[in-house]
């Protein structure tokens, strides 16, 4: 079969087509053919080495597809099954290996592509307005990068609990991706300080949380847009790690908090799991939940798919279908 590997780390020029080995299912294991393939932030980040991967490693996290075989000894899922599942290397390939455990059924009427767009994405933004904050009804709260992927699904998830939304965009055609999302607050970071713009937009001595994928280059001015005891979610680095930072600086802040979430550990029981994915499928079937699946590559061109998530030119969801 043939896979996107990285031999060394570096640049998206280090992504190679390669023939490999089929997987076996080990126990509790199953085989699934992808058909297609999510591409998301992180995968750049094992790309360059910020995360450790043993090498050669297999890119992807994210993947739908059709269970080919499954161990003996799983009996949840059988051959033929159509399953989505997220968090577990190895997707941008025509065949992977995930446990059973982490597999969820894909419901009549979403597509393999649906599936694999929203499922990463989709289950981030739950938990980011379900259960990092619980954004509550009238709670003005600060998304960045509002036209990507996750940022899209987190400012309908936001609006959907009774948020006011501010929301930072590089252009003025993903202003209007973002507005048609439901953001009330759009602000062009190119043409304006988005600090002062918070500040004096905002209806009160602050913001209860900023949701910041960007890291690097917004972090510090998003601190000053929290009220005292406020919640910083640093959620990805798009534009680099954020630098090491004196804790110190939380007190004379206004007792400021920080986190900084991962998937894993909001989707660590199985109940956490179905109920998460739950929600974002019933939203994509009932059309409460809209997802922009508007990038897709053939699995050769994974290193063109990372080129122009790291412009941060695109919006919604890229996809490689193999």
């Amino acid at each position: 079969m043939q896979a996107i590997q990285i031999l060394t780390t570096g640049s998206a020029d280090v992504l190679t087509l390669r023939d490999i080995p089929t997987p076996t299912p080990g126990p509790g294991e199953a085989l699934i053919r992808i058909e297609a393939s999510g591409v998301n932030f992180i995968d750049t980040y094992f790309r360059e080495g910020r995360y450790p991967a043993q090498l050669p490693y297999t890119l992807g996290q994210e993947a739908a597809g059709i269970i080919v075989a499954v161990a003996s000894d799983v009996s949840t899922f059988k051959a033929g099954d159509r399953v989505a599942w997220c968090g577990i290397p190895g997707t941008y390939a025509q065949l992977a290996i995930a446990s059973a455990a982490r597999l969820v059924s894909i419901p009549e009427g979403i597509s393999f592509q649906q599936a694999a767009g929203v499922l990463t994405q989709g289950i981030t933004a739950h938990y980011l307005s379900h259960s990092t904050y619980p954004i509550q009804p009238g709670d003005e709260v600060l998304i960045h990068a509002g036209a990507g992927g996750t940022g899209l699904l987190l400012i309908q998830m936001a609006k959907a609990r009774g948020a006011r939304v501010f929301t930072t965009v590089s252009t003025e055609a993903k202003a209007e991706l973002a507005r048609a999302a439901g953001a009330d607050e759009i602000i062009l970071y190119t043409r304006e300080d988005f600090a002062e713009k918070v500040k004096k937009l905002a209806s009160g001595p602050g913001l209860p949380v900023v949701y910041d994928s960007v890291g690097k280059t917004t972090f510090e001015k998003s601190l000053t847009v929290l009220r005292p005891r406020g919640l910083m979610v640093l959620f990805g680095g798009a534009s680099g790690a954020v630098p090491p930072f004196d804790l110190i600086r939380l007190s004379t802040m206004g007792s400021l908090f920080v986190t900084r979430p991962t998937m894993k550990d909001y989707i660590a029981t199985r109940a956490d799991l179905e109920s998460r994915a739950k929600y974002i499928f019933d939203g994509i079937s009932s059309d409460t939940l809209k997802l922009r699946l508007e990038y897709i590559y053939p699995l050769a061109d994974a290193a063109h798919a990372h080129r122009d998530l790291e412009s941060r030119k695109t919006t919604g969801k890229l996809l490689l279908i193999p």
